[in-house]
């Protein structure tokens, strides 16, 4: 797995084998990257369930000022911080925390872009789009890939939605006056 664009553009991403770690195919996050713009400079970044943290160091190449990466896994946390001081990467802050949680503590508006990639046998993407739908700024970003097609949660407007394969992502946008 490469980041396919930006600062880091070709650079490896290591991808460890741990149970439920399906990381974003390069088509779905080029189609994303399409969508959202080529540069993210000065951009506010959350990657939830970051995993190989492939979508994060994806806003950081492209000039995210802050990527906040969250993952439980130590083992993915370690390889997050490898790629990290590989790249040399100061914008981007690795928690090792659940997301679910981080996201209910974090301020309201406090991201531009929050991309939420959960395990598929999970449950997860509906209560993780609700709590990333108050920490987005007006305006903002809120990325979901699911098996399935997701509605949005309150207060989020669908931008754009595709399928790949067996992913359905979701680009959903902040209404300003929610």
């Amino acid at each position: 797995m490469r980041i396919i664009g930006g600062a880091w553009k070709r650079s490896k991403l290591p991808v460890a084998d741990r149970p439920g770690l399906r990381p974003t195919p390069d088509r779905v996050r080029e189609t994303l990257f399409n969508w959202l713009g080529q540069t993210l400079s000065g951009w506010r970044c959350l990657d939830a369930f970051a995993g190989t943290g492939a979508l994060g160091f994806e806003a950081a190449s492209r000039g995210a000022a802050e990527v906040v990466l969250l993952e439980r896994d130590a083992v993915l946390v370690a390889s997050l911080g490898e790629t990290k001081t590989r790249l040399k990467a100061d914008a981007v802050r690795i928690e090792r925390a659940d997301a679910l949680q981080w996201m209910a503590r974090s301020a309201a508006g406090a991201f531009d872009l929050v991309l939420l990639d959960p395990p598929f046998d999970a449950p997860l993407a509906t209560p993780a789009m609700t709590a990333a739908s108050r920490i987005v700024a007006a305006g903002g970003f809120v990325y979901v890939e699911a098996p399935q097609p997701v509605d949005p949660a309150a207060g989020l407007e669908t931008w754009r939605a595709a399928r790949a394969g067996a992913v359905h992502f979701h680009l959903f946008r902040r209404l300003a006056a929610a």
